[in-house]
C-alpha cells in the first residue's frame, strides 16, 4: 500500500471507526507491540508510519527496525525484564530503542532530558538499569549524579562519543542495525516502560506501564479525537512523556502517519502543520495560549488540522482558538497511571473541564474514608479499568506507594473533582501540593530538598502561583538561618544544575517566619492565598534567565 493509499484510499472500504476495528483485530493476547507492528506491517506495507525530520519509516520498515534493535540488545546481553534507561530528545533513535525493548521484552526507562542531580540520581537508583542510552548533548548530565550511584556498565551514545570526554561514562556508539531478533515471549501485562511522574510528598515514582496499557492509550485517545485511518498525527511534545508516546500507538493501531517534531515552537507550529499536511494535533496547557499570542496572519486557518487535544487549556482560550484557527480543542483527562479516561465533545460543550467518563472505565468521587460522595460534592477522584491491563500496574520498587495509591482496588488520583448530575466531571484542584508548569509536573518536595541544602536556608516551602499562560508558576518561601543573608537570585543559581530548569522557582519570597499549623507544619495554603506579595521577587521582572 502506498502512502497516498494510506491517507486517501482506505476510508471508502471501511465503515467502522479505525479504533473499533483495531480492538477486533487485536484480541487480548495480541495487545503487545511486536504483534501490533508485525500485523500492521502486513496490512499497510510501504505506507509511511513515521516522519521525523528527514527520516521516513514505512510500516514494514518499522517492524524490521524493532526486530533489529532488539537484536542489538540481545547482543549486549540484555534480557527480558531488564531496564534500559534512555535520555534522548525527539528523534528516531528514541523510538528505535523503545521499539527494540518492546519487541524483546526489556523495559525502557525514558528520562526527562532536563533532569540533573538529585532527580536523575533517584531515577537511576530506583530503576537500576542494565544499559544506558544517551544522546550526546546530555552526557554531561550524568556528572551531576551522586557519587555513590552505580552507573550501568554499558552506555550507548546517540551522536558523537567525543562529547563524553569529561563524564563518568565510557560510552560506545549506538550499534548499527543488522538482522532482526524473533519477538520475545511477551504478555499484555508485562511492563514495557517505566515512566517517572513527579511525587508530591516524596521523590518521583516510576509508573510501571504494561504493554496493553499503551494499546488502550492508542484506542481511547483515537476514540476521543475522532481519529480515522489515513490521518496525519502531528506532535511537538516530548517522547519521554505519555502523550507523545501514546500518539505513536494511536498512529500504528489506526493506520495513520505519526509526525514527530523536535520541540514546540509557537512561531513555527502552523508552518510545520501545513508542511506535513497534519490533520490531528496535540496541545497541552499553555501551548494554545502561546499560539494565540502570536501575531495574526492571513494563513492562520490555512492548514488541514481539524482537531487538537486541548487538555489543561484554560476555558477562555477555546472559543478564540476555534474562531481564529478553525480548530476545536478536545478537553480530556488522563494520567500516566491510568489512561485517557475522560473526554469532552468536539467542540467542547463545557470548555476547560474534564468531559465525560470514557467507556471501559469506572470512576467514583470519595471522601477521606473512600466513601462515595453525591453528585455536586467535591472529593477525590478514584478510577479503575474494565479491560485487563489498561492501567499501570504499580510503582517500580515502591510497593508501599503502590498499595497506598491502589487501595480498595481503585486508583486514587489525588485530584479533587466534582461530578455533575448529568455525568459531566470538573477538576477542582490537587489534593496535595503538586505543581504543573508548562506541561511538566514539578515535585515541590524535590525542589524543597534542593533549596534546603543551601547552608543559609533554615526552611523552605514550594507552592504554586497562577501563571499568565494558565497552569502554575513555581514559588518559594524561604526562611533564613539566623545571621545569614541571601539574595533571591542566589536561590536560582543554587538550583541550576541540580533540578530541571522548569522546576526552578520564578517567585522567591524571603520571610521572617513561616505560617504554621497547630502541629508545626508549614501552611502552604496561606502562602498560596497571599499570592504575589510586595516582598515577592519575580525573576522574570528582574530579567534573570535560568541556565539550562
Amino acid at each position: 500500500m502506498t502512502e497516498s493509499n494510506l491517507q486517501a484510499g482506505v476510508r471508502e472500504r471501511n465503515v467502522a471507526p479505525a479504533w473499533s476495528r483495531a480492538v477486533e483485530l487485536f484480541p487480548p493476547p495480541d495487545r503487545i507491540l511486536s504483534t501490533i507492528l508485525a500485523r500492521q506491517a502486513e496490512r499497510y506495507g510501504d505506507g509511511v508510519l513515521l516522519v521525523a525530520g528527514e527520516t521516513r519509516w514505512t510500516y514494514a520498515q518499522t517492524a524490521a527496525i524493532a526486530a533489529a534493535s532488539a537484536q542489538t540488545l540481545v547482543d549486549a546481553g540484555i534480557e527480558p525484564g531488564e531496564r534500559v534507561a534512555l535520555m534522548c530528545s525527539n528523534r528516531p533513535e528514541f523510538l528505535q530503542v523503545y521499539l527494540g525493548c518492546a519487541w524483546l521484552g526489556a523495559i525502557v526507562v525514558p528520562i526527562n532530558t532536563a533532569l540533573r542531580g538529585f532527580q536523575l540520581s533517584h531515577i537511576l537508583r530506583n530503576s537500576r538499569p542494565a544499559l544506558l542510552v544517551v544522546e550526546a548533548p546530555f552526557l554531561a548530565a550524568f556528572d551531576t549524579v551522586d557519587a555513590e550511584v552505580e552507573l550501568p556498565s554499558q552506555t550507548w551514545v546517540i551522536g558523537s562519543p567525543a562529547e563524553a570526554a569529561a563524564t563518568r561514562l565510557s560510552p560506545m556508539p549506538l550499534p548499527t542495525l543488522g538482522a532482526g531478533a524473533p519477538a520475545g515471549a511477551v504478555r499484555p501485562g508485562d511492563t514495557v516502560a517505566i515512566l517517572y511522574t513527579s511525587g508530591t510528598t516524596g521523590p518521583a515514582k516510576g509508573v510501571c506501564c504494561p504493554q496493553a496499557q499503551l494499546f488502550w492509550w492508542g484506542i481511547y485517545s483515537a476514540r476521543a479525537l475522532g481519529i480515522s485511518e489515513g490521518d496525519v498525527l502531528f506532535t511537538t511534545l516530548p517522547l519521554f512523556h505519555t502523550n507523545a508516546l501514546n500518539a505513536f500507538y494511536q498512529a500504528v493501531l489506526n493506520g495513520c502517519t505519526y509526525v514527530l517534531e523536535p520541540k514546540f515552537s509557537a512561531s513555527g507550529f502552523w508552518a510545520a502543520a501545513r508542511r506535513h499536511e497534519a490533520t490531528v494535533g496535540y496541545l497541552l496547557g499553555a501551548m494554545a495560549s502561546m499560539l494565540l499570542a502570536q501575531p495574526a496572519t492571513a494563513d492562520d486557518s490555512a492548514h488541514r488540522l481539524r482537531v487538537a487535544l486541548g487538555g489543561g487549556v484554560p476555558p477562555q482560550i477555546h472559543h478564540p482558538f476555534l474562531e481564529r484557527f478553525g480548530v476545536p480543542l478536545v478537553d480530556g483527562y488522563g494520567s500516566t497511571e491510568t489512561n485517557f479516561v475522560f473526554a469532552g465533545t468536539i467542540p467542547s460543550d463545557r470548555p476547560g473541564t474534564m468531559g465525560y467518563l470514557a467507556d471501559g472505565i469506572e470512576a467514583g468521587i470519595v471522601d477521606e474514608n473512600d466513601s462515595a460522595l453525591p453528585d455536586g460534592q467535591a472529593g477525590e477522584l478514584v478510577l479503575r479499568a474494565k479491560e485487563p491491563f489498561a492501567f499501570a500496574t504499580g510503582y517500580f520498587g515502591m510497593p508501599e506507594k503502590t498499595v497506598e495509591a491502589w487501595r480498595n482496588l481503585w486508583f486514587h488520583s489525588g485530584d479533587r473533582v466534582v461530578r455533575d448530575s448529568d455525568g459531566h466531571y470538573r477538576f477542582i484542584d490537587r489534593m496535595k501540593d503538586s505543581i504543573r508548569r508548562r506541561g511538566e509536573n514539578v515535585s515541590s518536595w524535590e525542589v524543597e530538598q534542593t533549596i534546603s541544602s543551601h547552608p543559609a536556608v533554615a526552611a523552605c516551602a514550594i507552592y504554586p502561583l497562577p501563571s499568565e499562560l494558565g497552569e502554575d508558576e513555581v514559588a518559594a518561601a524561604i526562611l533564613l538561618e539566623p545571621g545569614q543573608s541571601l539574595e533571591p537570585v542566589d536561590i536560582v543559581r543554587h538550583c541550576e544544575g541540580q533540578i530541571a530548569y522548569f522546576a526552578i522557582p520564578r517567585y522567591v519570597r524571603i520571610v521572617s517566619a513561616m505560617p504554621l499549623t497547630e502541629n508545626g507544619k508549614i501552611k502552604k495554603g496561606a502562602l498560596r492565598d497571599a499570592g504575589v506579595t510586595a516582598d515577592t521577587w519575580d525573576r522574570e521582572v528582574a530579567g534573570i534567565k535560568v541556565r539550562r
